[in-house]
């Protein structure tokens, strides 16, 4: 995530370690002593400089500095202090000494920093414990635990990882599969294989390996996890991966955990806020304020006091609730995830597949028998639509018509009702014809649907929507075009009309032009609100998605601002939404669209419409992906809501064409 340093606390300028030794002498002569003194220098000095200042203390004074200030303070304050005088890797050393002494084992503490430290960090370590201690920290930490708990435990004390940037190109599809071959053994004797690869391989090679992991599996190696370990070492193999996803979000998390809730967890809070001020701070604010609405600064500030609190404040280093929408952190993390997001070739995968042994005459056949005489098998109805794709769909209607001389689409409207005979004659309806009605049904009688125009314009290809305006004039006898704007106006009905041309730019990004897009696009924020309307829209309607990724990526270099920001906070209406439908699709469509049949389900009184017209629609495009992005999204399957949401048959047809319960 990071680009640069990352940290909060650095290195003084003209630092002088003779003369800070002094000013910590005399902020402790005396009786009393000056506490905001020795705050404000210690945490304005980087840990390098703290070392010198400890031997130039000894030199002039005689005296061991350390001593001197535990002396002189007391509780949380004190031990905050005194930690950030040690060199890191003896604070560290010190943090697992006090893990394994004494009454009972502090488990989240070996595994919060076994988990999370690099190579030289655990080598640092080993060397600052022998020294302190005297003794080997293997066998001090093997003596205080078991099982495959200890063995982990002992492979990342050992700090082989494969460097940063290696990746096994060759072995990433095989560390997949055997993972996944040793989940599937229901564990037992295959914890040696987790243990082995997610202890040895690189961050970046096992963050390949998940994605591919994923995709062989159908679940992310969090949930195997989950579901085949328990205990520390469930715990333990879980912060393993957590830290290979994002170290920063790890500790966000580590953060918020140690202080929500009843009594604050200090030695957590002092560890993390110690070890990370130099190296990641920024970053770990940046997820924090993504994850909880609420800043890391006032999360300490409403949960400690004292000078305690305005040193651990010091090491947090700003309130980003104050910065308004925009900061550079936001910035960083906006730009990687806009990189992320163009690089990335998202694996589209449908939830329903082209039936083998398909005879459509056979299927024509069934279907006639369940309509005919009295009463209707929709059983059966459901079991064949719902499993045949859209193409197999129109050679069953084709076969209806040849050997029956019947029309199917009217047979199952006056067979079937309500929201199951929608969704029925939505899935047998093409494509395009399906498209079509939907347009049709958002514009017609009194209030239009605007969002459900926007949801079809920005994520059909130029192809769907050509096909569209073609199945529009057939089915109504007027273009499309001239619907939305009989029923739309202003710069929305502008915009819908450039979509509805159907002629997006195709093709990959061209990066020369993509920075003169996205200063364009900077200047306009700047602009009055038309010509600022005006502007996003002669880009966002016309350049190709891969293009945009990039654009967009520039944009927060050239702005500092993250162009989803921008548009929440400086459009208005109709034309915000719009705006807002492109860069969600252009960025993640899938995403786009979770959030669309969330947004049709949690209201009161379900928007059927909206349901039915996503479920049909990407049904043999991405529902795989859209469920995916929906679970970690609102921590809830599409299965379930679907499941909670709607019944009867309707309901049956919406979870086969779900696919899954994820």
């Amino acid at each position: 995530m990071g680009m640069g340093f990352r940290g909060t606390v650095t290195d003084a300028p003209d630092f002088d370690a003779s003369v800070d030794a002094e000013t910590l002498y005399n902020a402790m002569k005396g009786i009393g002593s000056d506490k905001e003194a020795i705050l404000d220098l210690v945490t304005g000095r980087s840990n390098a400089q703290r070392q010198e200042i400890v031997q130039a203390y000894k030199s002039s004074y005689g005296k061991d500095l350390i001593d001197d200030l535990k002396y002189e303070l007391t509780g949380n304050f004190e031990r905050l202090i005194v930690s950030l005088m040690r060199p890191q890797a003896y604070h560290d050393a010190k943090e697992i000494h006090d893990a394994i002494e004494g009454a009972g084992t502090d488990e989240k503490c070996l595994i919060e920093v076994l988990a999370s430290r690099n190579n030289q960090q655990i080598h640092d370590l080993v060397e600052a414990y022998k020294d302190a201690y005297g003794s080997d920290i293997e066998e001090d930490v093997t003596g205080e635990t078991s099982g495959h708990f200890k063995k982990m435990l002992v492979v990342l004390l050992q700090g082989t990882r494969d460097e940063p940037g290696v990746v096994h190109a060759d072995l990433v599809e095989e560390d997949a599969q055997v993972l996944f071959a040793a989940g599937e053994e229901q564990w037992g004797t295959e914890e040696s294989i987790f243990i082995m690869l997610l202890g040895n391989r690189s961050f970046d090679h096992l963050q390949m390996v998940f994605d591919k992991y994923q995709e062989i599996a159908e679940t992310s190696i969090e949930d195997s996890i989950k579901n085949e370990l328990s205990g520390d070492f469930e715990r333990l193999m879980l912060s393993v991966v957590q830290c290979i996803r994002s170290v920063p979000m790890y500790f966000a998390k580590r953060l918020y955990k140690s202080m929500k809730g009843l009594g604050t967890q200090d030695n957590t809070l002092i560890r993390i806020m110690i070890c990370r001020s130099e190296i990641d701070m920024l970053d770990i604010r940046e997820c924090f304020r993504m994850c909880y609405e609420k800043s890391l600064y006032n999360m300490i500030k409403e949960d400690t006091s004292g000078d305690y609190k305005r040193t651990l404040l010091a090491l947090c280093g700003g309130d980003d609730d104050l910065a308004g929408e925009f900061f550079p952190e936001a910035a960083q993390l906006a730009y990687k995830m806009w990189e992320t997001s163009a690089m990335t070739k998202v694996q589209l995968r449908p939830t329903i597949h082209p039936a083998s042994d398909f005879d459509p005459a056979d299927d024509a056949q069934n279907l006639r028998k369940a309509m005919k005489g009295f009463g209707t098998d929709e059983d059966v109805i459901i079991d064949i639509v719902a499993n045949r794709s859209n193409e197999q769909r129109q050679e069953i209607r084709q076969a209806f018509k040849s050997i029956l001389g019947r029309d199917l689409m009217k047979d199952l409207k006056s067979e079937l009702s309500k929201n199951l005979e929608r969704l029925i004659i939505s899935l047998m309806l093409t494509p395009a014809e399906f498209d079509a009605k939907m347009m049709r049904k958002a514009m017609e009688g009194a209030g239009t649907d605007e969002h459900a125009l926007i949801e079809i314009l920005v994520t059909r290809s130029n192809e769907e929507i050509q096909a569209m305006n073609a199945a529009y004039q057939d089915g109504y006898k007027k273009s499309m075009e001239e619907a939305i704007q009989s029923d739309t106006s202003g710069r929305f009905s502008q915009i819908l009309t450039s979509l509805v041309q159907g002629a997006r730019e195709q093709g990959p990004a061209d990066w020369d032009r993509a920075l003169v897009d996205a200063q364009e696009l900077a200047d306009a924020c700047n602009e009055d609100s038309d010509d600022m309307e005006i502007k996003f829209m002669s880009i966002l309607c016309t350049r190709s998605f891969p293009h945009l990724r990039r654009v967009f990526q520039e944009f927060v270099r050239c702005s500092n601002k993250d162009i989803e920001q921008i548009i929440k906070k400086e459009m208005s209406g109709d034309v915000k939404q719009a705006m807002y439908g492109i860069v969600r699709s252009v960025k993640n469509q899938p995403s786009y669209i979770a959030e669309r049949l969330y947004k049709a389900m949690q209201c009161i009184g379900t928007d059927d419409r909206a349901l039915i017209r996503i479920m049909v629609s990407r049904s043999e495009v991405d529902l795989f992906n859209i469920r995916k992005e929906f679970k970690e999204t609102h921590d809830c399957s599409l299965h379930e809501f679907i499941q909670g949401d709607t019944s009867g048959d309707y309901r049956k047809t919406l979870l086969m064409l779900c696919g899954g319960q994820d």
